[in-house]
C-alpha cells in the first residue's frame, strides 16, 4: 500500500465516522514535489480531522511500511503536542485499532 492509498482509506473511514477531513496534496512541477503553503508549513501533518459533535480536533501524520516522520514533521508533531493538540503519527500497520478510534474517538492510535 501507498501512502497515498493510505491517506485515502483512512479519509474515507473517518467520513463514514463522521469526521471532516483535510489533506493537503503534493503537486508535480518543474522543480519536483511541492505542497503550496505559506509561512512554517513544512513539515504540517498529513490529515487534520474534526469531529464537531465529539468536540475533536486531531492531526495525524500518516506512514506506511517503515516509513519515518522527517524532522520537521516531529517538530510539528512535538508544537502540538506542547499546545494540547491532539497529535499522532498512523501506520497502516496499525489499522484496526484506527478504525476504532475513528468510531470511538480518543482512543490514541500512535503517539
Amino acid at each position: 500500500m501507498t501512502e497515498a492509498e493510505f491517506t485515502t482509506q483512512v479519509i474515507a473511514t473517518a467520513r463514514m465516522f463522521g469526521w471532516t477531513t483535510a489533506h493537503f496534496r503534493p503537486a508535480l512541477t518543474k522543480h519536483g514535489w511541492r505542497t503550496a503553503v505559506q509561512g512554517d508549513g513544512k513539515g504540517f501533518p498529513d490529515l487534520v480531522l474534526l469531529h464537531v459533535e465529539r468536540g475533536e480536533l486531531w492531526f495525524r501524520e500518516l506512514k506506511v511500511g517503515k516509513g519515518r516522520p522527517t524532522d520537521e514533521q516531529r517538530a510539528w508533531g512535538e508544537q502540538l503536542a506542547a499546545a494540547g493538540q491532539d497529535f499522532a503519527v498512523w501506520r497502516d500497520t496499525d489499522w484496526d485499532a484506527i478504525v476504532v478510534e475513528l468510531s470511538a474517538g480518543r482512543a490514541r492510535v500512535g503517539a
